[in-house]
This record gives structure tokens, C-alpha cells and sequence, in this order.
């Protein structure tokens, strides 16, 4: 693979990244204050919308973990070593970051539904599914990435004793 297709896919990494950094700079941090506000006001859903905060601000952290995994992935194909066990943990750390993501949105769930029950907007929850469906797509395709790669490390191992 050329290295041009490389470099392109690692800048679309860490442009994956910048909008994310943004919202956690940026706007969880309003959305924190207006909350803020609303306590000071009595309204007990300011807690809510902070639980939903925090779980953000958490899956975050895999969320970069995995962004760090698919660049290191695609640094190990530029240096003709994708077919390696180096390139199989980092597909299986993708895999468990994104399944960690899906969980903590699983546990976020019932607070948007607070949140959608109090606002009588479903459209909520729908935006919920969604960020609990993506990251178990990535998950299952990276798991499916693990065990080809895998598969073909194996054929390559049986390949090089037969020679």
C-alpha cells in the first residue's frame, strides 16, 4: 500500500479526533453551566443532564485510546508489518474500546430517557440508540478484521514452516 493512502487515512484519524476535543472543550463544558443554572433554580433534572455529562466526558477516554490504536495500526502497514501480532492486539484493543463506549452509552440510556420524558422528545432516545449502535458496528467489524488478519498470520506461519 502506498504511503499516500496511509498518510491520508492517518490525517482522517486525527480529524476524527478535533470535532470531539471541540464538544468536550467547548460545549459540554455550556451545557455544564446550564445545568449549573437550572440547580440554583430547583430543578432536580440539572442532575441528570450532569450524569450524562460525565459519562461522555468518560467514554472519551477510549475513544482517543482507539483513535491512538488505529494510528499506531496504520503505522505498523506503512513499515510492511500489517500482517503481525502487533496489528491483531491493536485491532482487539479497537474492539474492546468500542465495545466500552457502547456500554457506557447503555448505562446513559435511562438519563436521556429522563431527560426525553421531562422535554417530550422522543427524537432523544433515537440519538441515544444511535451512539450505542455505531461503536458496536466498529466493534464487530474490527472483530471480524481481528480474526482474518489473524487467519492469514496463521496461513503466512504454515506457509514459511512448508518452505
Amino acid at each position: 500500500m502506498k504511503r499516500s493512502s496511509t498518510l491520508f487515512l492517518k490525517i482522517a484519524v486525527i480529524l476524527i479526533g478535533v470535532p470531539v476535543l471541540a464538544l468536550c472543550l467547548f460545549l459540554l463544558p455550556q451545557i455544564a453551566g446550564e445545568a449549573n443554572e437550572a440547580t440554583r433554580r430547583g430543578s432536580d433534572l440539572a442532575y441528570v443532564v450532569y450524569g450524562i455529562l460525565l459519562i461522555m466526558y468518560i467514554t472519551t477516554i477510549p475513544f482517543y485510546f482507539a483513535l491512538f490504536q488505529a494510528f499506531k495500526l496504520l503505522s505498523f502497514i506503512d513499515k510492511n508489518e500489517a500482517f503481525s501480532e502487533l496489528s491483531v492486539r491493536a485491532l482487539k484493543k479497537i474492539k474492546n474500546c468500542a465495545i466500552i463506549i457502547s456500554g457506557l452509552y447503555v448505562v446513559a440510556i435511562p438519563f436521556v430517557y429522563m431527560i426525553a420524558e421531562v422535554d417530550d422528545a422522543p427524537g432523544l432516545i433515537i440519538i441515544g440508540l444511535v451512539m450505542i449502535f455505531a461503536p458496536m458496528v466498529i466493534a464487530v467489524f474490527a472483530a471480524v478484521l481481528q480474526r482474518l488478519l489473524q487467519e492469514a498470520i496463521d496461513i503466512k506461519s504454515e506457509n514459511d514452516l512448508v518452505v
